[in-house]
């Protein structure tokens, strides 16, 4: 689907055009277009391919989802794969942002069932003496935006991993948090898997021998790398928090354990006297003078609780009960 297809001179917009159109901007000096599509079929993607010379590898990379973020050259032109992250509900929503930059021309091509980028066409459209820089800055803008919205991703993993932090020294709570963290951990590793990539490309587009389609626009590039430097190591973060709260978890379960054994070792330590009294007593052999005893049983009952209680007493000072 055609969200927007329009041409901009000098920074300002001209019109909404037809893609049949297109080809009348291209040659213009100072004009280029920006295409928006949403979702396409091969079949629309086609047209696009043939006005604007794409290659057909990166054609195949925009039509499948979940590509590797990356950057990467045809000729003159620039072909960009970002994942947009977005938080909702407790869980990751996936989308692909793939960006065709050439001579002329910028085409978008979004897979994602949220939020579009209206907003960032009329940022640029609001600043015409950036935007007459042409493609690179739209394509700029469109990464900035991107990287910009990991931000709340990355804030609502931080509150949620307090959260649980909050809550690991409570008594009972031992498997629910164990089983937070790990869905918090998976959700992290999939921003990591955005983010890292993103970041490993971007250093690319400023600095050392860039494309000559961002020669002029290296410093936005080196800004979008920065955020995206922040992020990642605020990920790193939270990934090395989870795993240190994880190791705490665990360690408060084995401290809970060892209560319990500890209180049954010492409920049968104490029983255990008072079986072993009763298992001499009980052999029945001929010769023993406790059997003629009149006063026997009533003996062996308190040497038994005798020995229970001083038992239950030491187990209770030591604190196994």
């Amino acid at each position: 689907m055609i969200v927007n297809c329009v041409a901009y001179e000098q920074g300002r917009r001209l019109s909404d055009i037809a893609p049949e159109n297109i080809g009348d901007y291209l040659t213009r000096p100072d004009c280029f277009v920006w295409v928006a599509l949403h979702d396409p079929d091969a079949n629309e993607l086609a047209i696009f391919q043939s006005v604007f010379d794409l290659h057909e590898l990166a054609i195949e990379d925009a039509l499948v989802g979940g590509q590797r973020p990356k950057v990467e050259e045809y000729g003159d032109a620039l072909f960009v794969i970002t994942q947009m992250v977005t938080a909702s509900e407790g869980d990751i929503q996936h989308g692909q942002l793939a960006v065709f930059a050439g001579q002329g021309y910028v085409l978008s091509v979004r897979q994602h069932p949220g939020r579009g980028f209206a907003d960032v066409r009329a940022r640029c459209e609001r600043e015409p003496d950036l935007l007459k820089q042409g493609p690179a800055f739209v394509l700029y803008a469109l990464m900035d935006v991107v990287v910009d919205r990991y931000f709340p991703v990355v804030e609502e993993l931080e509150t949620e991993l307090e959260g649980i932090e909050d809550q690991i020294f409570i008594k009972g709570t031992a498997r629910a948090s164990l089983e937070r963290l790990y869905q918090l951990k998976r959700r992290t590793m999939e921003l990591k898997r955005a983010v890292a990539p993103l970041a490993e490309a971007s250093a690319h587009l400023f600095g050392g021998r860039v494309p000559a389609l961002c020669y002029d626009t290296q410093d936005y590039f080196r800004d979008v790398y920065d955020h995206l430097h922040r992020i990642e190591m605020a990920v790193d973060t939270i990934r090395e928090t989870i795993i240190t709260a994880i190791q705490v978890n665990l360690s408060m379960v084995a401290i809970d354990e060892s209560e319990v054994n500890k209180r049954l070792a010492a409920w049968a330590a104490i029983f255990a006297v008072a079986t072993i009294l009763a298992g001499i007593w009980g052999m029945n052999f001929t010769h023993m003078p406790e059997l003629d005893w009149r006063l026997g049983y009533p003996l062996a009952l308190l040497m038994m609780g005798t020995a229970s209680g001083g038992l239950y007493y030491r187990f209770r000072v030591t604190g196994w009960l």
